[in-house]
């Protein structure tokens, strides 16, 4: 199996090396080179190797999570963390703040429900720093008290 890949790689290579010497030079105009059909290939073989590898990393993740149960149970915990700081993030987030009228003003057409997302991820973002900050203070203090 470890020749096949080897093989199968280095196929990859010479092919993407082809490619390579095939773009268009510099000079081409951006809208001409776009439509190169090497630079179509390299994309391609791009999303393929890219694709092969989230696939490859999600199996071998996976299959290590199910052969170990403790870490399995690890995993869903700060799982089920994340959705409930999410929650909570989404509750605390407000739509209503005259943001949507500031940005109509700007010409920037937006909803309260868009207002409401982006203050979530905002929200969740501040809670995941605080979080992550105090694991470190509590953790120093922890090893420092410990000696």
């Amino acid at each position: 199996m470890n020749k096949i890949v080897k093989i199968v790689l280095a196929l990859i290579g010479v092919i993407a090396a082809i490619l390579w010497y095939q773009l268009p030079s510099k000079d081409v105009p951006v809208s001409e080179a776009i439509e190169s059909g090497s630079m179509n290939a390299m994309f391609m073989l791009m999303y393929l190797l890219l694709g092969v590898a989230v696939v490859a990393s999600l199996l071998f993740t996976i299959r290590n999570y199910f052969s170990n149960p403790k870490s399995l149970k690890k995993t869903l915990m700060l799982v089920v963390g994340f959705v409930v700081v999410v929650f909570i993030a989404y509750g605390l987030s407000d739509g209503g703040d005259g943001t949507v009228e500031a940005m109509a003003s700007r010409g920037v057409e937006t909803t309260e429900s868009t207002v409401k997302n982006i203050g979530t991820g905002l929200n969740v973002f501040f809670f995941l720093v605080i979080i992550a900050v105090g694991s470190m203070a509590w953790g120093g203090l922890k090893k420092m008290t410990s000696k």
